[in-house]
């Protein structure tokens, strides 16, 4: 039977194993949505990169902050990490309602329907609920306005709405991947690494929120 030092090891390894490839992953696939629409070179192709870029990196970037093991400013003080925190979580927004705008216009002046997809019509929800929770995010910056509700609790629901939110942005990211445009875009092995990209994200995510901070908080009172 291995030693609870040995396990307290072997989780740490691998948890910062887990982070490391959440950093890789959440680079790669952006860089690689930019190579495929060559951003730029038309109203539309700006629409997938900006939405790749908001979830996959920079909301990615966003929650890893808070790591223990693979967080990027592991030695600075927590009040500098929400900060950070607040400042890529409202360039997420930006890029992602940006997104949205680019692609509403561009189906505007082709002439086409629009939210008439899976892609769309979650798409939509995705971004009125980033932009809801980053709303609810003021009550932890200010937490005296919530005066029924411990600091606590309101740092439990703040990071359980983020996973959900994230949830939601992978779906999107999944969605328009399987989009007509991308599927004929991208064809073969490359689109199955594409898939993965934002699955092994949530998956991820999902562990290091559950694990090292809601776990944590609702042992609190």
């Amino acid at each position: 039977m291995a030693e609870p030092s040995t396990d307290f090891w072997l989780y740490g390894v691998v948890r910062k194993a887990a982070g490391t490839a959440a950093h890789l992953l959440s680079l790669g696939f952006p860089v690689g949505i930019g190579v495929v629409t060559k951003p730029g070179s038309s109203l539309f192709s700006w629409h997938p990169f900006l939405m790749a870029l908001a979830f996959s990196f920079i909301m990615t970037q966003a929650i890893l902050l808070f790591s223990p093991e693979s967080s990027p400013i592991l030695s600075y003080s927590r009040k500098i990490k929400v900060r950070s925190h607040w400042v890529l979580q409202g360039l997420a927004t930006v890029c992602a309602v940006l997104g949205l705008t680019i692609i509403s216009y561009n189906k505007y002046l082709n002439d086409k329907p629009h939210f008439t997809s899976w892609h769309g019509l979650v798409g939509l929800v995705t971004i009125l609920y980033i932009c809801m929770q980053s709303i609810g995010g003021v009550s932890l910056l200010y937490p005296k306005l919530m005066r029924n509700w411990s600091l606590s609790k309101l740092k439990l629901y703040h990071a359980t709405s983020g996973l959900v939110s994230y949830l939601l942005g992978c779906t999107s990211l999944l969605l328009g991947m399987c989009s007509i445009w991308f599927t004929e875009t991208v064809t073969g092995i490359s689109w199955y690494l594409a898939v993965c990209c934002p699955v092994l994200l949530t998956l991820i995510i999902m562990n290091q929120i559950s694990n090292a901070y809601l776990k944590k908080k609702r042992m609190q009172p």
